[in-house]
């Protein structure tokens, strides 16, 4: 069963081929080996993995995997009750209660990217800086702040950005989809 609207398999395309394959590639690529590069001075195992944990409390990469799940449910859920009860794509946008149990989803699907949206914010900013000074005093160092270099501070902003883009962009389409829906509801556009 795919999406009703074209916006829908669109957002469908959009979200599972780029965005999976631009995480999954090109994340693998720009965060694949930060840990290992992560170094501070003094440039000892033990600081670097102490700064590096202080540095990254979750990496980006499993917070992005984990943000495609999680988006991806509220959809999994009405597919597996659209397939449970037989429904077909035709009536997906002819019966009220299949269309609002759609439009729910989607909406669920909207509040989840807002969710993630902010939690990106919140762990990882909008730039990332090249030194990272990190607060070693729980180790009992005789310095308590120690310099960190964050290998392609550059490189990962970019990918940041793009992220963000991708998340704005799933809600723009999400957004659509609700109004291309209820303007089909009202009489406004044809059926597909």
């Amino acid at each position: 069963l795919r999406p009703p609207t074209v916006i829908g398999q669109f957002h469908t395309l959009f979200f599972g081929s780029i965005r999976m394959f631009f995480l999954g590639v090109l994340g693998f690529a720009v965060y694949g080996n930060e840990a290992l590069h992560f170094s501070c001075d003094p440039d000892k195992r033990e600081v670097n993995l102490f700064c590096y944990n202080q540095f990254r409390p979750i990496t980006p990469q499993v917070f992005w995997a984990l943000q495609l799940v999680v988006v991806l449910v509220p959809g999994a859920f009405f597919h597996l009750y659209a397939a449970c009860k037989s429904i077909k794509q035709e009536d997906i946008l002819q019966k009220s209660s299949y269309t609002g149990f759609y439009i729910f989803s989607v909406f669920l699907r909207i509040v989840l990217e807002v969710v993630a949206f902010w939690l990106q914010i919140q762990l990882f900013g909008f730039k990332v800086n090249a030194i990272y000074m990190c607060d070693v005093g729980a180790l009992e160092k005789k310095f308590n702040i120690t310099r960190c270099m964050v290998p392609e501070h550059f490189e990962k902003t970019i990918f940041l950005i793009a992220m963000y883009t991708f998340t704005v962009i799933t809600v723009i389409l999400c957004v659509a989809e609700i109004f291309e829906i209820s303007c089909r509801r009202l009489g406004f556009l044809k059926a597909q």
